[in-house]
């Protein structure tokens, strides 16, 4: 089985050549490790072949992971996960970006609990651009409102929008919700006179047609660590 550096290197591989294709300058796309219920050892492997940009999508299990990488420094912490009202706190605490932004009530509860000292917190807003009922996030026409109303708080930073599109091995069906990320993405800069940069994503499977589309940081679990150990496994 290839080793985390070398997974790393392929995917980062992948990256370069996604740029090229789609005529984007090196280094315009960011590599987030998707490190949810991945071993701190399999981390410490991943930050010593380069990476510092991890996702966790479980806040007990994030908590514990950068207690015990505390003596390692720069690392960037990304909260990707559903996150519920109740549980702020800690997201706001101990995270540089939230990509799950999906309602008013968590903006106001994430700006309220950011502590003193720390820089704003950056943010994405969550789309479910595929309408799924079974999936969290924005309809476009909400989140077209909630975007005008984020500027009101001043220990957020909104960066621009996530999405997890509904899967599709055919490349024209994966393009067609990352296209319209990133239309939506332009309309709320027209509309609020707004500089967003930031388009989440892509994973494993599509990263390709996601950086055509304009993606900024794509998601990547499975090609960096492997197989997701099971539940029983859970560090």
């Amino acid at each position: 089985m290839p080793s985390i550096a070398t997974r790393i290197e392929t995917v980062r591989r992948r990256i370069r050549e996604a740029e090229i294709a789609a005529d984007r300058g090196p280094g315009s796309v960011t590599l987030l490790a998707v490190s949810k219920m991945q071993s701190v050892e399999a981390l410490r492997q991943a930050v010593a072949a380069g990476q510092r940009e991890f996702g966790e999508n479980y806040l007990q299990e994030a908590a514990d992971k950068q207690d015990q990488l505390a003596d390692l420094a720069g690392l960037h912490w990304h909260f990707i996960g559903p996150l519920q009202s109740n549980k702020t706190k800690a997201a706001a605490a101990r995270f540089d970006w939230v990509h799950s932004v999906d309602r008013l009530k968590l903006a106001r509860r994430l700006d309220a609990q950011r502590p003193d000292g720390l820089p704003p917190l950056n943010i994405c807003l969550q789309v479910n651009i595929s309408d799924e009922s079974s999936k969290a996030g924005l309809s476009p026409a909400d989140t077209l409102a909630l975007a005008g109303e984020i500027g009101q708080f001043e220990r957020l930073r909104l960066r621009g929008l996530m999405a997890i599109p509904a899967p599709t091995d055919d490349p024209e069906e994966q393009r067609q919700p990352f296209r319209a990320l990133r239309e939506l993405r332009d309309r709320l800069n027209r509309r609020w006179g707004l500089q967003l940069d930031t388009l989440s994503m892509g994973m494993s499977a599509d990263l390709e047609v996601a950086i055509a589309e304009g993606a900024t940081i794509v998601r990547v679990g499975t090609d960096v660590f492997g197989p997701r150990p099971s539940p029983a496994a859970k560090p």
